[in-house]
């Protein structure tokens, strides 16, 4: 939709989506580092790619978003389909995707010289909406809450986002990621970085969020996709092949009855 000067757009209150993955594969140069991975992550929940270092998750996260496809070497077959709907047809563009399937990464990167509020609503302006500046203080204030910030810098909006702690920051680059209305999240091992204390308030935010976005996060820390997922999916890459998932379904039962020997063995903490 194009809007002119003197209009703004209407607030809109995305759906949730559900996101699925179909026979992915996906290389960097001739090296193959995914083979045929297959998940659907189901609207409105927080499902957990879990699996040791080098097999495939962040780049399976990257993936979904269109955020592979920057690497110069990188490829990819298979099908992403948001709600039905592939997001790598060639009538999408890069930018919808972007739009309505949001990152925040391993290590916050907030805009350190752009103002709390300047970081919240920098989106806006990237994805072509328009707002007026009473909508977008109530952007800010929406999505500062959402992230679980608000109360702590509400009375200092103007100061830099840089200065804030490691924890702060990260539920900043959440309030950003919230600004332009996502209908998916994804999460990149976004507590890694961060203390105790600014971990449990971040997956408390995550736990929040999930009425609103359905949420995909890869961590490394079992006792976190326990605490946050209700599904959970255990790639494996063993022996330079490329990285598989060995198992998925339900967090409960992946933790408490694995079907799989392997699964067991590493949510067990015996190997990874």
């Amino acid at each position: 939709m194009t809007l002119t000067a003197d209009r703004t757009e209407p607030a809109v209150t995305p759906s949730l989506a559900e996101l699925d993955a179909h026979d992915i594969s996906a290389w960097f140069g001739d090296h193959k580092v995914l083979d045929r991975v297959s998940l659907t992550m189901p609207a409105g929940q927080v499902s957990a790619l879990i699996g040791p270092s080098g097999c495939g998750k962040s780049t399976f996260l990257r993936i979904l978003n269109r955020m592979h496809e920057l690497v110069p070497s990188a490829s990819l077959a298979g099908e992403v389909q948001l709600d039905g709907v592939d997001i790598y047809d060639p009538s999408r563009k890069l930018i919808d995707a972007r739009r309505q399937i949001g990152m925040v990464f391993q290590k916050p990167n907030p805009f350190p010289a752009m103002s709390i509020y300047e970081n919240v609503i920098a989106g806006l302006k990237l994805t072509g909406m328009r707002k007026s500046r009473d909508e977008k203080d109530a952007l800010v204030e929406e999505c500062l809450t959402k992230g679980g910030l608000w109360k702590e810098v509400k009375d200092r909006l103007r100061a830099p986002g840089g200065g804030l702690s490691g924890g702060q920051q990260q539920r900043l680059c959440i309030a950003r990621s919230l600004a332009v209305k996502p209908r998916v999240l994804l999460m990149d091992e976004p507590c890694s970085a961060l203390d105790p204390t600014s971990t449990r308030v971040i997956e408390e935010t995550m736990l929040e969020l999930v009425n609103d976005v359905t949420i995909v996060i890869v961590t490394h820390n079992m006792q976190q996709a326990q605490r946050v997922s209700q599904k959970c999916a255990f790639f494996l890459a063993s022996h330079g092949t490329p990285g598989v998932i060995v198992e998925h379904g339900d967090t409960e039962a992946m933790f408490g009855d694995p079907q799989d020997p392997r699964t067991f063995d590493y949510v067990n903490g015996r190997f990874g």
